[in-house]
This record gives structure tokens, C-alpha cells and sequence, in this order.
């Protein structure tokens, strides 16, 4: 899970990641603890999409050619959620047709995709989310660009997120082809291991009566992840697929019987971004096979999607 979380803030482009599992298992926790380790970044500080003065959004471009200056300020990453009872307004955003039929400027009330871009959109009981708000969530992540429509008014702005959806399977399934659009899909269960599962009791107690000492204790290796993931980010564009890459990444899919070809271009994604986090400049065979593990067993051709086996590392060896 924590690799997966990693890899999708590394490289956004591998499509989010959808975590499973049974109730009690920290998958909120984890991702709201994501943020926490993501390096600060320059933002336009009056912005109502949070764009980077760098590649600013159309309305910021429009502020700079009437000579205006942007106010810019360091800004943490932060964890924004979609409610599961938002409605489509709330989730893309409002256009006022009055106004824009009556003064000829379309005025927009920005919604959760716009406070989403550059940002971890987090959406916990995904799978109770109305399909279509689903529909158009994972469009708007695809694109990186939200389009609000009414009557014969359009306005587009960025909205280049994060994807992070958890569901607990029990309280029912996402079609398999929205599931599919998710990059990564991993499946999280309780430990049971009984030092481990006393581990987390003392700790939880330990953030429970003194939450800044806790966070103290564990800053400098939140640091270290943090200024790796700022190293993958840089390194990642020149990163090569190795002899063999592709050859394997088709081999792997069609031996898995995955349907089409969004999961041969997400694990190629993901081993490419597997080699970024780990300092190499060079995607191998190992890790399109670790990436497999986390990009393909949702895509499974033939097989329930309550019945996944995302334990499949011994098949792919033998592919």
C-alpha cells in the first residue's frame, strides 16, 4: 500500500491507486499521512486552482499579460476529500448562465476538482460513490483538466491530481470497468503477527497522548522519504526501459489475460517509476514484475472481482 501511495505521488501519471481491504486497516490513515511527506511546493497564493506560477492556469496567464504580478508562497500538499454524497455541482463545479448570457463573462464557482489540482484528492468509500460521479472523477484524472458544461457556456481549468480511492469490499464491489481505470489497485488485510499487531497498539497510544512528540520521533525519517520523492520526481524523466522492458511487460499482461491495453501502459508506468524511486536510471525485468503485482491483478480476464487473487507473484514467475 505505502509503495503504491508512493509511486502515484512520484509519477501521477500512473493513474491513482485504489486500496481495498477489510475496515480497521489504516487505510485512511495512510493516506492522510501521505501528505505529511510531500516537499512544499510554489503556488500562486490568490488562486482558486492552486496552479504553479511556473505553468500557470489560463486565468493567472491572463492576470500576467495585464502586467499584473503573482503572489506566490511555499504551500504544502494537501489531502482533499470527496464526500460520498456530493453531488456532481459540488464535485466539478458551477457555471452562472445568467450572468453569462446578461454581461458576457461566465462567472464559476470552483468545486472539489479545482481545490484538488496539484493536489491528493482522496475519496474514502469509493465503491458507495454514484457511478457516474466516478465516471467523471477518473475523465478528470485522465485528462488532468476539468470541463464544466452548460447550454452553449464552457469553461476548462487544471485539475492534475492524485487519485486515491479506499474501499472495504464488504460493503459491495465497483464495476470491474471503472476498477479498471484505477492505475494500481492493492489489497490490505490486518496483521497477524502478534508483536506486530502490539506494535501498533503502542504507538497508536503514543500519538494519542502527545501527538507533536510523536511526530518529533518520526520526522527525520518522514524527511529522508520526502526529499527521496523530490529526487524520484527529478530523476524520473530520464529514466530508460532496460533490454527486454517491453518484451516482458506484453509477456506479463497477455499471460495474466488482462484486457486490453491500459494495464501493459500503466505497468510499463509503474516500473519506470519504480526505477526512479530506487536511484536508477534504468527500468529491469525485476521491476516490471514488481510492478505487476500492483497494476494488474484488477485486470484479471474471467474472474469476479469479490474472488481476486492479488497474491499472483508465483504465475508471473513462471510467465
Amino acid at each position: 500500500m505505502k509503495l503504491a501511495l508512493i509511486l502515484n505521488v512520484v509519477n501521477p501519471k500512473v493513474g491513482g491507486v485504489l486500496i481495498r481491504g477489510e475496515k480497521g486497516t489504516a487505510k485512511s490513515t495512510a493516506v492522510r499521512a501521505l501528505a505529511r511527506l510531500l516537499p512544499a511546493q510554489p503556488t500562486v497564493s490568490d488562486c482558486p486552482y492552486n496552479c504553479d506560477p511556473a505553468n500557470p492556469c489560463p486565468a493567472c496567464r491572463e492576470r500576467l499579460a495585464a502586467g499584473e504580478s503573482l503572489p506566490v508562497e511555499q504551500r504544502r500538499v494537501r489531502v482533499v476529500e470527496l464526500p460520498v454524497g456530493a453531488t456532481e455541482d459540488r464535485l466539478l463545479g458551477t457555471l452562472d448562465l445568467e450572468a453569462a448570457l446578461s454581461e458576457g463573462e461566465a462567472r464559476f464557482s470552483p468545486g472539489i476538482l479545482a481545490a484538488a489540482n496539484r493536489q491528493i484528492l482522496y475519496v474514502d468509500e469509493v465503491n458507495l460513490l454514484d457511478d457516474h460521479l466516478v465516471d467523471v472523477l477518473l475523465d478528470a484524472a485522465a485528462m488532468g483538466v476539468n470541463t464544466v458544461e452548460r447550454e452553449s457556456v464552457s469553461l476548462s481549468h487544471p485539475a492534475a491530481f492524485t487519485l486515491v480511492g479506499t474501499m472495504n469490499p464488504e460493503e459491495g464491489e465497483l464495476r470491474p470497468q471503472l476498477t479498471d481505470r484505477f492505475g494500481l489497485c492493492v489489497q490490505v488485510k490486518g496483521l497477524a503477527d502478534p508483536a506486530l499487531r502490539q506494535e501498533v497498539i503502542v504507538r497508536q497510544l503514543a500519538w494519542e497522548a502527545d501527538p507533536a512528540a510523536f511526530a518529533a520521533a518520526w520526522a527525520t525519517e518522514g524527511e529522508a522519504i520526502g526529499l527521496s520523492i523530490a529526487q524520484a520526481r527529478e530523476l524520473l524523466p530520464s529514466v530508460q526501459a532496460g533490454p527486454g522492458v517491453l518484451e516482458r511487460v506484453v509477456a506479463v499482461s497477455l499471460g495474466l489475460g488482462t484486457d486490453g491495453h491500459r494495464g501493459d501502459l500503466t505497468l510499463l508506468k509503474g516500473a519506470l517509476t519504480l526505477a526512479a524511486w530506487e536511484e536508477r536510471g534504468e527500468a529491469t525485468l525485476d521491476d516490471v514484475n514488481r510492478a505487476a503485482l500492483l497494476a494488474l491483478p484488477h485486470r484479471l480476464r474471467r474472474r469476479p472481482l469479490a474472488e481476486m487473487e492479488f497474491d499472483i507473484a508465483d504465475k508471473i514467475k513462471r510467465i
